[in-house]
C-alpha cells in the first residue's frame, strides 16, 4: 500500500503543489482582505485543504493507474471473491478500493451535513460509477465490484464522520474549542510532511 501511495505522489506532486499554492494564495488575500467579522477557522482551512489535495490523487489514482488489472467484469463479487484474505492482491485490490472512499465520504458528509445513510450511498454510487465509466474510455477497465467496494468505503466514511462528531458533541467544552482543533491540525500537518519526507 506504501508503494502505491508513494508512486501516486511522484505522480501527482507537481499538480498538487501547483493547485494547492494557487488556492492557498487566494484564501490568503480573501482572509486578510475580507469584511466579516467572523473568520474561518484555522482547522477547517486545513480540512479544506486536505479534501483538495484528496480529490488531486484521487483524480491521479483513477486516471493512471489500472489497480483492477484490466479487463470489464459486471457480475457483482466475481473480483471480490477471487482474492485470498490476507494477501497482498486482496489488500490493494479490496481493502485499497474501500479506503479509497473513506475520506470522500468523511469529506461529503462534513461539508454537506449529511444525516442519513440513504444519501451518501447514492452519493458514493454515482461517483464511483462516474469513475468506473470514464476509466473505460480512457483504455482503464470497468469493475461492478470497484463500484460495491467504493460505496462500503464511502459508507464507512459516513459512519467515521457521524462517529467522531457525536463524541466531540459529549467532550468537555474545552476541549470543543477552536484553538484545540488548530493545534491538532498543525500537529496533522507536520505529521504528513514527515511522512512525505520519509517516503519520497
Amino acid at each position: 500500500m506504501e508503494s502505491t501511495i508513494r508512486e501516486v505522489i511522484y505522480m501527482s506532486w507537481p499538480t498538487i503543489i501547483i493547485v494547492v499554492s494557487i488556492i492557498f494564495f487566494m484564501r490568503m488575500i480573501f482572509i486578510f482582505k475580507s469584511d466579516r467579522k467572523k473568520k474561518t477557522p484555522f482547522h477547517e482551512e486545513v480540512f479544506g485543504l486536505f479534501f483538495l489535495v484528496y480529490l488531486l490523487v484521487l483524480f491521479q489514482l483513477v486516471t493512471s493507474q489500472d489497480l483492477s488489472g484490466g479487463g470489464t467484469n459486471l457480475i457483482p463479487f466475481r473480483e471480490i471473491l477471487r482474492y485470498d484474505i490476507g494477501t497482498s492482491l486482496f489488500y490493494r485490490q479490496v481493502i485499497g478500493n474501500m479506503l479509497l472512499f473513506i475520506p470522500l465520504g468523511y469529506f461529503v458528509t462534513s461539508y454537506c451535513k449529511i444525516k442519513d445513510l440513504g444519501t451518501i450511498t447514492i452519493f458514493s454510487l454515482l461517483s464511483s460509477c462516474v469513475i468506473e465509466v470514464t476509466q473505460h474510455f480512457i483504455g482503464r477497465s470497468f469493475d461492478v465490484d470497484d463500484i460495491i467496494l467504493n460505496v462500503v468505503g464511502g459508507i464507512l466514511g459516513f459512519l467515521l464522520y457521524t462517529g467522531l462528531n457525536a463524541i466531540k458533541k459529549h467532550l468537555p467544552k474545552i476541549l470543543q474549542r477552536d484553538w484545540i482543533y488548530n493545534i491538532l491540525s498543525i500537529l496533522i500537518l507536520i505529521f504528513v510532511v514527515l511522512y512525505l519526507i520519509k517516503i519520497l
